[in-house]
């Protein structure tokens, strides 16, 4: 019985910790992120701005974070200017079913895109994200609201944490894993979190940046 309760103990102990520790990763991991990367960060926004002198080099777009709240997520453009505008003549042919939008060869997707896209080194600027607290390292992709307009009610326990610049989704086959397999992994991640955890995505994630896998 004492035993037991020590355990209990321990649990709570570590379900206060993990929060602050999270956190603390965040904000170094983000920090440390953006120091390494700001030479890659100059050189893709002069490959941005030289392919298209009047477009932006960032796109931002609202999200919703955890419990819902609305945020600006930062990414590098891979798409033309008026991208959002094309979207109502695309969605007919989404190739993912459930709340999400994914065709492989869309036609809005410029030339640098495609290849920051498979690399993964358009979300870079989520870094930004990260240290404003919008976003964790490793989370649940941020949903948009039209997509959580069509949430089922397990697919909103997906909101219940931080979302995340990586996840399982990300690093298991990504847009080869359908919507519902995703909201799978994602759960199965709020279930097992751990400071543990989080790191074994953030190199796999690593790996993936390296060896792409289905991104696009």
């Amino acid at each position: 019985m004492e035993s037991m309760k020590m355990m209990d103990k321990s649990t709570k102990t570590a379900t206060k910790i993990y929060p602050v520790v999270k956190r603390g990763m965040d904000i170094f991991g983000a920090s440390f992120g953006l120091l390494i990367l700001l030479p890659v960060f100059i050189v893709l926004a002069c490959i941005i701005k030289l392919s298209d002198f009047k477009a932006p080099i960032f796109f931002k777009q609202e999200r919703l974070g955890k419990n819902g709240v609305r945020f600006m997520m930062y990414k590098f453009r891979t798409m033309v200017p008026n991208a959002e505008e094309k979207l109502a003549e695309l969605l007919p042919f989404n190739e993912i079913e459930g709340a999400m939008f994914k065709i492989k060869h869309d036609p809005r997707i410029t030339k640098i895109g495609s290849l920051l896209r498979k690399t993964s080194m358009d979300e870079f600027p989520q870094l930004f994200n990260v240290l404003k607290g919008d976003m964790s390292l490793v989370g649940p992709r941020p949903p948009l609201r039209r997509e959580v307009a069509e949430y089922s009610v397990r697919d909103y326990k997906r909101l219940s944490v931080t979302p995340g610049c990586t996840g399982l989704w990300q690093v298991s086959g990504r847009n080869n894993v359908s919507f519902a397999e995703m909201v799978n992994l994602d759960l199965e991640y709020i279930q097992k979190t751990s400071f543990l955890f989080d790191v074994q995505i953030l190199f796999k994630t690593v790996r993936v940046i390296i060896f792409p896998n289905s991104a696009y």
